[in-house]
């Protein structure tokens, strides 16, 4: 199964310039009411604070690409910023049956994929992925195939690609 959100990056880089842009707007019209105005009194700060506030929830989110391919023997997963100064992006591909478990923290504005491996430095190994962008349903077929694999390798103790 493929499972890719590429298609939301320009919708991600609009929301994100769109933030950018409000803080900018904010900061420019705080000095503005600051040192010309003086209207507002203690809420001038409001208009800096709410857009820094909002931006810093949508960094907090994580990386917004996320690329799923369980299709063959491998398990491919990209997840990656869409702006280019965060360059800290991760490509994993190990094979299906070194997946032991997997668990999807759904916390209020950010959701997490934690993956273990089976691995032969140490027991296991604990992948982290964000995939706050993806939809329910594309989370639910996510579920669903990690499901099928886990099941796949708890019953037989490895995937093959005859048992699909």
């Amino acid at each position: 199964m493929r499972l890719s959100n590429k298609g939301k990056a320009p919708l991600i880089n609009f929301i994100h310039t769109f933030l950018v842009m409000l803080l900018l707007v904010g900061i420019a019209f705080f000095v503005f009411e600051r040192y010309f105005y003086k209207q507002l009194g203690a809420e001038e700060y409001l208009v800096i604070i709410i857009p820094a506030f909002i931006l810093m929830i949508f960094y907090a989110r994580g990386k917004q690409i996320f690329e799923y391919d369980s299709d063959g023997e491998t398990l491919t997963i990209k997840n990656k910023h869409i702006l280019p100064m965060f360059s800290d992006s991760s490509s994993d591909e190990f094979p299906k049956y070194k997946v032991i478990s997997y668990n999807i923290l759904n916390a209020l504005i950010l959701k997490r994929l934690y993956l273990t491996i089976h691995s032969k430095k140490s027991n296991s190994i604990i992948l982290k992925y964000d995939i706050s962008d993806l939809s329910q349903k594309e989370v639910t077929d996510l579920k669903h195939s990690l499901s099928k694999i886990a099941y796949y390798n708890k019953g037989k103790g490895q995937y093959t690609s005859q048992d699909k």
